[in-house]
């Protein structure tokens, strides 16, 4: 997906690809975590779209946006998404194509 803002979702075929697709949980990786990252997760969210964000596939500028980005994503019980990392994800596709 190109996307010419800050959010995937905004001006792209990506709630199309998806729903064509039949997803719906995208893992969410990309800089900066507190402005893009962040967009996204709160725009697949208002779309009804599960999001797991790994922390150590985003990034930013300063540790502590980063910091604080993941800490708003998982706020309130994970309102707006999970945070987990790319070793876990690893594991758990490869438990599920044993």
């Amino acid at each position: 997906i190109d996307k010419p803002g800050k959010g995937a979702f905004y001006q792209t075929d990506l709630e199309l690809v998806l729903k064509t697709s039949n997803i719906d949980t995208l893992i969410v990786c990309g800089v900066t975590t507190e402005i893009c990252v962040h967009s996204t997760v709160r725009e697949a969210n208002d779309r009804g779209i599960t999001c797991i964000v790994l922390e150590d596939c985003t990034a930013s500028y300063f540790d502590e946006f980063h910091s604080c980005g993941l800490k708003m994503i998982s706020a309130h019980g994970g309102l707006l998404g999970q945070i987990s990392d790319s070793r876990s994800i690893l594991n758990g596709l490869e438990k599920m194509h044993r």
